[in-house]
C-alpha cells in the first residue's frame, strides 16, 4: 500500500507538460457549448471531434499522461520505453485538427436536420503552463422538418410491396429531416425487397428528393425507387422493372479449398449424389450424410431468393461441429426461356478435426483454501457421420481446508468426476416427422455423470442423467434451455452417523440434506441481450451506449414421482413417499436476473443487477435439497461476505461447520451498482455497492432468524462497498476485488461496520474471472 502510495505522489508530481515541445500546447481541455437547443446535447457530437485531451481517470486525473511522463527523453534506455509504452503521449493542439472537428461538427448537425448551423472556435492560451482550452460554441438554429412524405415507384411489383403497409415505412410527416434516418431507411427498404426476390437490388436505387420553400422550415419529401441500369447503357430506361430471381441448382462442396476456383474443387470430387434437390460434390472422405446438409439448408430450388434463408443456412450448418468454415456463393445462372431469374448456389465446406483431446490445469482459491484441479476432455465431432458431438470429460480436484502443510493429507477436500455426453445438431424427439425437425431450431444433448466428493466429515457420490434442448435464435441474442428430464441421485456411503450427529443431532431437515436423496426434475431457462458480438476474435465493435442481459429459469422436481405413487397408492415411510427406499425432492424454484451496463465513453461505464428467485418444498418435501438453495456473500454476491457467510435473514452464524450448511435459503434478493474505469494498459478499476441477503421460506430450528417477513426482512438486507482492479486481456478478465461490510443484519454482532469497521472483520478479498454482473 505504501509503494502504490508512492508511486501515486510520484506521478503527480510529474510536469503534465514534461514532453510538450517548446512553442507548442498540450490540449487540456475541450468543451462543446450548444447555446440555444437543449433537444442537442454535447455528448452526440464529441464522437466527431478530431482531437480530444488526454483521458482522466474518475474525472480529474490524467494517469495515462502521467505514466508517459515517468519516462525520459533517452529512449535507448528498456525502462524509458516501458513507461512509454504503458502511457498515452501528451496531445498537442493542433489548428488543422481544431478547425476539421468544426467542419465535422457542422456536418453532423446538417445531417440532424440542422441545415443552417453555426459553430465557432474560441481557444484560451495558458502560456506561463503551455496548455490550451478550446471551446466550440454552437447556434444549431431551427431544424427542418418533414411536411410530406411522397412516393415515386414506378415498378409496380416494388409499389405493392412498399405501399401495401406504409406503417412498416420508418418516414413519415412530422418528424425531423434527418438524413440518418434517411439512410436507415434506405437499408430498411433494400433488406425488404431482396426478402421478396429481388436479389440484385441495393441501396443505391433509393434516392429521396427533398423540396423547401425559401424562408421555410418544411420539407416535402420524394422518396424514390429507381428502375435498373441496363447493361453498358449509361442512362436509366424507367420501364424496366427490377428483376426477381428464384433458386436454381443448390451445389454443396464439402472439399472446398479456399483460394481454389470452385470448377476445379469440382473437378477434384471423387463422388456426386443427388438428394432431395440438392447437388453434393464429395472428395475421397464423405464425411456428412446427405440427409444432414438437406436438413440444414434452406435454400430450395424453384423458390423466390430470400436473404434470410441465406442467413437461416449459414446458422443451421455453423452448428454442425465437424465445419470449420462456411461459404455461400450466388451467381446468376442464365435466364430461362420463361422469362424466370435464377440463382445458382454453392455451398462450400471445409472440414474440421474430427478428434480432439484437450487437458486442463488449474488454481483454485475457495475463501483462502488453495488447492489445484486438472481436467482430461475428448471430443468426437462426427459422430455416425452427421456431426454429432461426443464429448466425454474426466476431472479431478485438491483444495486444503486449513491450508496447515502438517495436515495436508488429512484435511482436504477430494473431488473426481466423469462425465459423457452426446449432442445432436438437430431437433429429436420420438415420432417427429422430418419437416418438423427441420423447422425447430434446436440441439439435443444427452449426458451421464458421476461425481464423487470426500471431506473429513463425510463422503458422498453423485450420479446423473439429463435430456436437454437448446436454441439460439438469430442472431445469437435470445438463448433457451429446456431440461425435459434431469436426475440426480445422491449417495453417502461413509456418511458417518457421527458426522451426521454432529451437525443435526435432532434436526431431520437438516439431517436429509446429508442423507440419500432423489431428485428427478425439469426446467426452462431463457436469457436475452443485445450485446453485440464481433464477426472476429480481434473484431473491433462500436460502443454500445446500453448493454443490457435478462436470464429466467424455472424448475420444478417430483410432480410426476408423486402423481404415480399417488395413483398407485403406496405407502409413506416416516411422512414421505419413496423410490427405491431412497425419499424424493418435490420442490419448485423460479430466478431472475438483469443487468445493464451504460457506456459513458470508450473508457468509463456504469452498472447495475438486481437478482431474486424463489424456493418452495411442496407434498414430498419439508425443505428444499441443500444443493438447490440460494446462498449469499462471494465475488458475484453482497462482496463484503465471503460465499456462503451471509445470512440467512439475521442469522449469527459462529460455527465454521454446521453454519456452512446452515446459511443457505429458500428466497434470494440481491442487487449491485458498480462504476468502472479503464486505467492503462489492460488495468481496470471498479468502485462498487452491493445489497441482498437470502431467507427461508418456513421457520426452519437450525437457522433462528432466517425466515422471511414482510414486516423485517428490509432491516435484514445485508449491504457492503468496495474497491476492485481487473486486468482485461479481451479473450478473458481476471477481477481482484475488496469488499467491506457497511451493514450487517446478523444479530450479536456488529450492526454497522461502516461506522465502526474492523480490517480483519469486515474485510473479505475476491479473485474470480470475469465481471460479477
Amino acid at each position: 500500500m505504501v509503494m502504490i502510495v508512492g508511486c501515486i505522489c510520484v506521478m503527480a508530481s510529474c510536469s503534465s507538460t514534461k514532453h510538450v515541445p517548446q512553442g507548442s500546447y498540450l490540449l487540456d481541455k475541450v468543451n462543446i457549448n450548444i447555446q440555444d437547443n437543449k433537444q442537442v446535447g454535447s455528448e452526440q457530437l464529441v464522437n466527431y471531434l478530431k482531437q480530444t485531451p488526454n483521458h482522466k481517470v474518475l474525472g480529474f486525473w490524467k494517469l495515462q499522461l502521467a505514466t508517459y511522463n515517468l519516462s525520459g527523453r533517452d529512449t535507448t534506455k528498456w525502462y524509458n520505453r516501458w513507461f512509454r509504452r504503458m502511457g498515452k503521449a501528451p496531445v498537442i493542439y493542433d489548428t488543422d485538427l481544431t478547425a476539421a472537428s468544426a467542419r465535422q461538427l457542422r456536418l453532423a448537425l446538417v445531417n440532424m436536420g440542422y441545415l443552417e448551423p453555426r459553430v465557432d472556435i474560441d481557444t484560451v492560451v495558458n502560456a506561463a503552463r503551455n496548455k490550451i482550452r478550446v471551446d466550440y460554441n454552437i447556434e444549431t438554429g431551427l431544424p427542418h422538418y418533414i411536411s410530406s412524405v411522397k412516393y415515386d415507384i414506378p415498378d409496380t411489383a416494388v409499389a405493392r410491396i412498399l405501399l401495401a403497409d406504409t406503417t412498416r415505412l420508418g418516414i413519415h410527416a412530422g418528424q425531423l429531416f434527418d438524413r440518418n434516418e434517411l439512410d436507415r431507411e434506405r437499408t430498411m427498404i433494400t433488406e425488404r425487397l431482396r426478402n421478396n426476390g429481388y436479389y440484385t437490388f441495393g441501396k443505391e436505387n433509393i434516392s429521396f428528393v427533398a423540396d423547401t420553400a425559401a424562408g421555410s422550415k418544411a420539407v416535402d419529401l420524394m422518396l424514390k425507387v429507381n428502375p435498373p441500369r441496363q447493361s453498358g447503357i449509361d442512362s436509366i430506361i424507367a420501364s424496366t422493372p427490377h428483376a426477381v430471381y428464384q433458386i436454381g441448382k443448390v451445389n454443396f462442396i464439402t472439399n472446398y479449398q479456399p483460394g481454389v476456383p470452385i470448377p476445379r474443387c469440382i473437378e477434384n470430387s471423387v463422388d456426386t449424389i443427388q438428394f432431395k434437390g440438392i447437388t453434393i460434390y464429395n472428395g475421397p472422405d464423405a464425411y456428412l450424410k446427405p440427409s444432414i446438409l438437406e436438413e440444414k439448408c434452406f435454400l430450395t430450388p424453384g423458390q423466390l431468393y430470400r436473404t434470410v434463408n441465406v442467413d437461416r443456412t449459414y446458422e443451421g450448418l455453423s452448428r454442425l461441429g465437424i465445419l470449420r468454415n462456411i461459404v455461400i456463393e450466388i451467381v446468376p445462372a442464365e435466364k430461362l426461356p420463361s422469362g424466370e431469374q435464377l440463382l445458382d448456389v454453392y455451398i462450400l465446406l471445409t472440414r474440421n478435426k474430427k478428434q480432439g483431446i484437450t487437458f486442463d490445469l488449474e488454481g483454485t482459491n475457495s475463501e483462502g483454501d488453495l488447492g489445484f484441479g486438472v481436467g482430461l476432455t475428448y471430443q468426437h465431432r462426427n459422430l455416425g457421420h452427421s456431426s454429432n458431438l461426443l464429448t466425454a470429460k474426466l476431472r479431478g480436484s485438491y483444495e486444503s481446508l486449513s491450508g496447515n502443510l502438517s495436515d495436508l493429507i488429512n484435511d482436504r477436500y477430494t473431488e473426481v468426476a466423469g462425465e459423457v455426453g452426446i449432442t445432436f445438431p438437430k431437433f429429436e424427439f420420438p415420432f417427429l416427422t422430418g419437416r418438423l425437425k427441420k423447422r425447430v431450431k434446436a440441439s439435443t444433448e444427452f449426458a451421464a455423470s458421476l461425481n464423487y466428493q470426500e471431506r473429513p466429515e463425510y463422503t458422498r457420490i453423485i450420479a446423473g442423467g439429463a435430456w436437454k434442448y437448446r436454441w439460439v435464435n438469430r442472431p445469437g441474442t435470445t438463448r433457451h434451455t429446456v431440461d425435459l428430464i434431469d436426475i440426480n441421485y445422491v449417495y453417502l456411503p461413509e456418511s458417518t452417523i457421527d458426522f451426521i450427529d454432529q451437525i443435526a443431532p435432532s434436526n431431520p431437515l437438516l439431517r436429509y440434506s446429508y442423507e440419500d436423496h432423489f431428485i428427478m426434475r425439469i426446467g426452462y431457462t431463457f436469457s436475452k441481450t443485445n450485446r453485440r458480438i464481433p464477426s472476429g476474435s480481434l473484431s473491433k465493435v462500436t460502443l454500445q451506449p446500453v448493454v443490457y442481459q435478462l436470464r429466467t429459469s424455472v424448475e420444478t422436481a417430483g410432480n410426476l414421482l408423486y402423481g404415480i405413487s399417488s395413483a398407485i397408492g403406496q405407502k409413506r415411510q416416516n411422512g414421505a413417499y419413496h423410490i427405491f427406499d431412497i425419499q424424493y425432492a418435490q420442490y419448485a424454484k423460479a430466478e431472475v436476473d438483469y443487468s445493464i451496463a451504460r457506456n459513458l465513453n470508450e473508457r468509463h461505464s456504469v452498472a447495475f443487477h438486481v437478482g431474486g428467485g424463489v424456493g418452495v418444498p411442496y407434498g414430498n418435501s419439508e425443505a428444499i435439497p441443500f444443493e438447490k438453495r440460494f446462498y449469499a456473500g462471494g465475488a458475484n454476491g453482497v462482496r463484503g461476505w465471503g460465499v456462503r457467510t451471509l445470512g440467512p435473514g439475521s442469522y449469527d452464524s459462529r460455527n465454521s461447520v454446521t453454519d456452512f450448511i446452515n446459511q443457505c435459503g429458500d428466497i434470494r434478493f440481491d442487487v449491485s451498482a458498480e462504476y468502472r474505469v479503464k486505467l492503462i494498459w489492460v488495468l481496470e478499476a471498479g468502485v462498487f455497492v452491493d445489497a441482498g441477503n437470502i431467507w427461508t421460506i418456513r421457520d426452519y430450528p437450525n437457522q433462528p432468524g432466517g425466515v422471511f417477513r414482510f414486516s423485517t426482512f428490509w432491516k435484514q438486507i445485508a449491504a457492503a462497498y468496495g474497491l476492485g482492479l481487473r486486468l482485461d486481456f479481451q479473450y478473458f478478465l481476471l477481477r481482484f476485488d475488496l469488499g467491506l461490510k457497511a451493514y450487517n443484519p446478523a444479530e450479536n454482532q456488529e450492526q454497522w461496520p461502516l461506522i465502526h469497521p474492523k480490517w480483519g472483520r469486515d474485510a473479505t478479498f475476491h479473485f474470480s474471472v470475469g465481471y460479477p454482473f
